[in-house]
């Protein structure tokens, strides 16, 4: 059975070598470690990919829970693929409803086969949407829009969540989070064709630059890296020269965008894609 370890907390000496000895004390077989030391920040973050006999899985979970209390690590131990259960998505948005409501939908009708286990978002915009479709709703924002980012791990910590939906939250996770849950548990929706058109405005910039030819993407977060090699899946739409802009953004937002997510995550949900070193990879 594959684990994916992650363990993040302040940094000192020796902090890997007692996730790694215990791992292959049980017999397991690494087939993926990253680690990063966050000097500026004295924080050091660590993936470990491994295979792993289900039947040492207590084990496993007393081990890194001694290491979690000895060493001072914040250490998750997740399996990719439960058997006999469906994945956990936590969906998090802000402002916007269409694709939130999408994935929601999407998950009702069984075109996901996956379970909403909350809504979070930093504004209460959709509240109603999670109310709507019977889903928990958790609101972690300040008058500001300011999000708790810890409140939101520990709330996906709390419900057994699988994966990070991003449904345009329109917040970007610290790297701590982002560690937290490493390993393609994190899917984000830009609302622009990646690499060419990232920021927060890439309507207005493939605008700017004469396009006809608009789309969303879908992909992975990946900690310190660009999405450029996480993309889980991408759709465009063409539009008549001298279409105006806000034309665009309405087709983008209420069209494409909701079909681009809802795509990504069935992909993901279905294991035909995950992550491998930074890169996606085809399962079948």
């Amino acid at each position: 059975m594959q684990y994916v370890i992650t363990a993040v907390g302040p940094d000192h000496r020796g902090l890997a070598d007692p996730i790694v000895h215990c791992v292959t004390q049980l017999g397991g077989n690494i087939g993926e470690i990253q680690m990063y030391d966050h000097d500026e920040a004295s924080v050091f973050s660590m993936l470990t990919r491994v295979e792993l006999d289900a039947a040492q899985d207590a084990a496993l979970r007393a081990s890194m829970s001694e290491i979690s209390q000895r060493t001072g690590l914040s250490i998750r131990t997740w399996i990719p693929q439960q058997p006999g259960s469906r994945p956990r998505l936590a969906i998090c948005c802000t402002l916007r409803s269409e694709t939130p409501r999408a994935l929601l939908a999407a998950i009702q009708q069984g075109a996901i086969a996956a379970e909403a286990a909350a809504v979070i978002s930093n504004r209460q915009t959709c509240r109603g949407l999670a109310e709507e479709f019977g889903v928990p709703w958790h609101f972690i924002g300040e008058a500001d829009g300011t999000a708790d980012d810890d409140r939101l791990i520990d709330i996906c910590d709390e419900l057994n969540v699988d994966y990070i939906i991003l449904a345009r939250y329109m917040r970007i996770l610290p790297p701590s989070s982002c560690w937290k849950y490493a390993g393609g548990r994190i899917i984000n929706l830009h609302h622009g064709l990646l690499p060419s058109f990232p920021g927060m405005r890439p309507y207005h910039d493939a605008h700017a630059a004469r396009m006809l030819t608009y789309g969303a993407t879908c992909h992975f977060i990946v900690p310190e890296l660009d999405a450029g090699n996480q993309i889980i899946n991408q759709t465009t739409f063409t539009v008549p020269p001298g279409t105006p802009r806000d034309e665009i953004v309405r087709r983008g937002e209420q069209q494409n965008e909701p079909a681009c997510l809802v795509e990504g995550v069935r992909r993901v949900v279905d294991r035909e894609v995950a992550l491998h070193f930074n890169r996606v990879v085809a399962l079948r």
